[in-house]
Parts: structure tokens; sequence; C-alpha cells
């Protein structure tokens, strides 16, 4: 609001270029200018600087109704079934699930793992046990002394197939493996190294193509490659406010309209503890270690390695159409963080894969409203036919 009291001096004399959907309504304003006389910039500069600081205001008393709500995420915990440095194994199974399918879930190294398991009612792990399935949550954590040198190959050929590896010896059963968003290419690359453990994959708004419309960004990752990966080098991480500044630039208005549209709600209503558990979950990041930041930020988002099939793991590329698994890809209309156009490429290449667009965004999916109805109901039932299927073809081959 500020920037555009600054530069009302320049709508005068028609100095400033509107963008396409605004161009009618900004030439409307320039004409009412003109005919309104010598007073008319000044009264609209009063009218802007007004709603500027109704806006504010509104933004601040959204920021102090959070800083002060009375909600806090209490859920029992689940057992930990495995542990290595700061990762861990979540057991999200039912006491009668012995039998059920068994579900590796993969998050992302960026943020905390907890928004799989938000709330009582937004949870996709205990959806998926209160269904008859048999899940299990990987808990990255924030790097510690163990991990200060990992790089993706040490979290994936190391940490993720041991884990993996324990989910087979507790159920005697390969599982299926969902991951989300950076979690997606983690699990991607789980399934294509080890076929023979893996049932099917499902992957929730997982980013592939990482410079298709975003190549001025890929550039500016390119040129930032010096400067940005001494800092990274000197500090070994990417600290928390550096990556929340990254996200927080893809919408730099959304911090304003969302603490305004809380504002506005009763602070005892379920949308408002949804809100505060969302937003206690998006300010509880952790650091991204050094190596990983480098192969993320340098090799996916400036060099695009995976769509090129660049990006290795353990000196082995990852390839989708390698990925001979049943798989299922989930994507979000409204996604900004993984637009569409990066993630349907993995639709198009992994073999036979089933591409399910959603209505949601990025984190929306899995905590919105509708998230039940579009996201975990078709899920799980996507992973129930999956073992109906294997249960018939394993029957046809014993009767032949």
């Amino acid at each position: 609001m500020m920037s555009s009291r600054a530069a009302l001096p320049l709508l005068k004399n028609g100095s400033l270029r509107w963008k396409p959907h605004l161009a009618e309504a900004g030439q409307a304003l320039c004409q009412s200018l003109e005919n309104g006389g010598p007073d008319a910039l000044e009264q609209l500069d009063t009218a802007i600087a007004a709603e500027a600081t109704r806006r504010h205001d509104a933004f601040l008393a959204g920021i102090e109704t959070y800083r002060h709500h009375r909600y806090h995420r209490r859920l029992d915990p689940p057992p930990t079934v495995w542990r290595q440095g700061s990762t861990r194994l979540l057991d999200y199974r039912l006491p009668d699930a012995k039998d059920a399918v068994p579900v590796l879930i993969v998050p992302s190294l960026i943020n905390r793992a907890y928004i799989l398991d938000l709330t009582q009612k937004r949870s996709v792990a205990r959806y998926m046990a209160a269904k008859g399935l048999a899940p299990f949550m990987v808990d990255w954590d924030a790097p510690g002394p163990e991990e200060a040198g990992f790089t993706l190959t040490d979290y994936i050929a190391g940490r993720l197939e041991a884990m993996l590896d324990q989910v087979v010896t507790l159920t005697g059963r390969k599982p299926a493996v969902v991951g989300y968003c950076m979690g997606g290419l983690l699990a991607l690359a789980l399934a294509q190294r080890r076929p023979e453990s893996v049932a099917s994959l499902v992957l929730l708004a997982t980013p592939f193509d990482f410079v298709v419309g975003r190549e001025s960004g890929a550039a500016m990752m390119r040129a930032l490659r010096g400067p940005m990966g001494d800092m990274i080098d000197a500090a070994g991480l990417v600290p928390v406010d550096m990556l929340q500044a990254m996200f927080a630039s893809l919408d730099p208005g959304l911090a304003a309209r969302k603490f305004m549209a809380f504002a506005r709600l009763r602070p005892a209503c379920a949308r408002a503890r949804d809100f505060v558990a969302l937003e206690d979950w998006a300010n509880d990041g952790v650091p991204l270690g050094g190596a990983v930041a480098r192969e993320c930020l340098f090799g996916w988002y400036g060099d695009n390695a995976p769509a090129l099939g660049h990006w290795r793991i353990k000196d082995r590329p990852v390839i989708p159409e390698e990925v001979m698994v049943p798989t299922l890809v989930m994507v979000p209309h409204r996604d900004r963080i993984v637009p569409p156009a990066s993630a349907l490429p993995l639709a198009e290449r992994i073999p036979g894969a089933k591409l399910m667009m959603l209505s949601g965004g990025h984190v929306g999916m899995l905590t919105g409203p509708r998230a039940k109805t579009e996201v975990y109901g078709p899920l799980v039932r996507w992973l129930q036919r999956r073992r109906h299927n294997t249960a018939v073809a394993r029957s046809r081959i014993e009767e032949v």
C-alpha cells in the first residue's frame, strides 16, 4: 500500500503499465482523475492511506488474536519403532491391524512431518488407520550432528531404505509408499531402487519439473549459486528464516490476507482452531542441511536435474520410466508451491500411472474442509483396490 501511494505521481502522466486483467479498470481510474479536477489525486491518496491503515490494523489484529489463541496441539504420540540419529519411524497401526496393508508415509525434509497428522480430524495417518490400513510415518526432525553432512543419497539409500526394511520386518508384507511434496521425490527414488519391497506408490503434490513456468526463478537461482553457496558452506545449513522467506516470496500478500480473514472469525469456532493448528505447523520449520540444500536449490530449482535425468542417488539417475509399481499421482489445481505443470510430468512418465486432479492447494489438500472426501477417501480406496487386485492375481496364479 505504501508503494502504491509513492507511485501515484506516475499515474498522473501515464507512465505505469497496468497488468492485463487490471488495464480496463486502470484506464477508467485515470479518466476519472482527469475529470475530477485538481484535487482528485490528493483525494485518491487520502483514500489509499485510509484503506492501507485499515488493512494494516486488521492484519495486526489477526496476528494478535493468533498469538493469544488457546489452541495447542495435543495428540497422543504414536510409538517409535525405529530410530537413527534424528530420524524416527512412527507406528500408527491400531491394535487389530495385524493383517492390514502397510503404508510407509514419507514427508518432506523441509517442514515438520506432522502436517500429515495435524489434528485428530485432519490426519492422513490416523484416517488410514481407522480405515483398516497399517500406516507408518517417517519423522525426519531437524538435522542433528549425525546428519550434518548428509546428502539426499544418505537419506534415501540409507535412512529411508532402512525404514522400508523395518516395515517389511514388522508386517511381513511390502508396503505402499506415499510421498508428500519433496517426500514424493524421495519416495520416487525409493520405488525405483527397491521395487521388490514396494507394493505401490502414491505421489501427493510432488514436484518434478522445477523450471517450467518459472524460468526466471531458475535463472535467478543459478545466478545466486556462488554467493548463496558460500553462505550455505559457512553456516553448514539453510536457516528456517531463509526457507520461510522463499516460500513467502511465492505470494507476498498471503500473510496479510490470511490474518485479516482470521481476525474476522470467532476464536472458539472450528475454522479458527484449524487456522491456528496449521499456522503453528507453518512456523515450526526446520533448517535444511547444507549438502541437501545445494542439491535442492541449485540442482533441482536451478538446473532442473530431476526432469533432465541428472539427479542421482548413489550414482544411479532417478528415472520415472523405471518405476514399475502401480502408481497414483495426485495433483492439486491451485497449488502455488508445486504448480500442476511441475507435477504432471510424473503422471506422464511413470508407466501406467493414474492421475487424479484435486481442487485444493498444496497444504489445503491435506488440511482443508474437503480433504477427507477429495483426498483421504480416494487415496485409501485406491490403496485398498491395489490389495484386492493383488489378492485376486495371487489366487489365479495358485489355481494355475
